[in-house]
């Protein structure tokens, strides 16, 4: 079986590679250097997500939930055991978040031909920010503290593909559907404004199935084993 989280922007963001480029970035967006589309990579987009779960599981265990027992065997489905690494046992495989294919194959089409070169797409999707740390007593720039960042661009849509092992009950995509509508934010400076985004979950058709599995959540939540 297999779902999309579909992703857009709403502030710029920076799903950071770990390196910068001398000259020109301290901190590079991670992008396929064949094509200079920018992504977010599956492990940390499922990263995020468990992040979520954990965070749902915990209101929940702390509200005493008669629905925490049937969530967390959810969870372990989506994510595996607790305390593992994000692949043992876990049932639910995330791929990269992609700009659309359509998209895509456009682009590479305009690399092959020569219409494009790597380097213009990043540069047309993407910005440099830059900042400055700032000495919280004299409110003064500190010195060396310049830095530059590649940030992707508001409004840049990215789907990502998650598959199955086995087919995922009412209740595991009821709590996928909790933890994408939870995703707010992602990549470097996202407690600093950056990485704001809106996510949603599609089944295989294209239909956005969301609100449906979510509603599937509240009434679990609210009274307990369905």
């Amino acid at each position: 079986m297999k779902l999309q989280i579909r992703i857009e922007l709403k502030s710029d963001a920076t799903f950071g590679r770990g390196d910068g480029v001398v000259g020109l970035v301290d901190e590079e967006v991670e992008h396929d250097a064949s094509t200079g589309l920018p992504f977010l990579r599956g492990r940390t987009l499922k990263g995020l997500l468990a992040e979520e779960c954990a965070n749902i599981l915990y209101a929940l265990r702390r509200q005493n939930s008669p629905a925490y027992t049937q969530l967390e065997r959810a969870a372990r489905f989506l994510f595996g055991e607790p305390g593992s690494t994000l692949e043992d046992e876990a049932r639910m495989h995330v791929g990269p978040a992609l700009l659309p294919e359509e998209l895509r194959a456009a682009i590479e089409a305009d690399i092959r031909r020569g219409d494009l070169k790597p380097a213009d797409v990043l540069e047309a999707l993407t910005a440099i920010r830059r900042q400055t740390a700032v000495d919280e007593e004299t409110g003064a720039p500190e010195e060396g503290s310049l830095r530059s960042m590649r940030v992707v661009l508001r409004d840049t849509p990215f789907i990502a593909e998650l598959h199955f092992d086995e087919e995922p009950d009412q209740t595991a995509k009821a709590l996928l559907a909790a933890c994408v509508l939870s995703l707010r934010r992602a990549g470097t400076g996202r407690n600093r404004g950056r990485g704001r985004l809106a996510a949603r979950l599609y089944n295989d058709r294209g239909n956005d199935i969301t609100n449906e599995c979510f509603e599937h959540f509240r009434r679990l939540v609210k009274g307990g084993a369905l």
